[in-house]
């Protein structure tokens, strides 16, 4: 693992309350549905009731100021997804597939299906309109890896 240092998490910045359902190594938490997504000081949360993300690396990059590199782990029960989103206007996203598999819509793009070791990108200010596991009876999980400016608090945010 690529761990440095305890990374910055994700945040409910509505009013509804952040339920604590479980601690591991560095906590569980989850987040009602349609909460943004912000970088903060708590360890985990999820989009909704069907995806767990859990923050796992953050650094600034040294080389291109003003910049930094959010790498965040998406667990996916079986059946489960997340709500249609939409990332940050400077965020770049990597997703690559840990295991089980992914149905992803980009844009105006097509729906795809990604399995484990398949990968793709989402370009600055995407709307990820479907982000769901293909299977009903299988979890899946995502590793998500996003570059975008330092300053820029709200990674995820929902799609009306």
């Amino acid at each position: 693992m690529f761990k440095e240092r305890a990374p910055a998490c994700l945040h409910a910045l509505d009013a509804r309350p952040i339920v604590a359902l479980a601690q591991r190594e560095v906590g569980l938490r989850f987040v009602w549905p349609g909460a943004r997504v912000q970088r903060c000081a708590s360890p985990a949360a999820a989009h909704d009731v069907g995806d767990i993300v859990t923050p796992h690396f953050e650094h600034a990059i040294p080389n291109i100021p003003g910049k930094t590199l959010t790498a965040l782990v998406v667990d996916y029960p079986p059946g489960g997804a997340s709500v249609p989103h939409r990332h940050a206007d400077s965020a770049f996203i990597f997703a690559y597939v840990l295991s089980g598999a992914i149905e992803s819509k980009v844009n105006d793009g097509q729906t795809q299906t990604f399995r484990a070791g398949e990968s793709w990108y989402e370009p600055p200010a995407a709307r990820h309109l479907v982000s769901r596991n293909a299977s009903k009876t299988e979890p899946a999980r995502l590793l998500a890896v996003f570059v975008a400016d330092t300053a820029e608090k709200e990674l995820t945010t929902p799609v009306e």
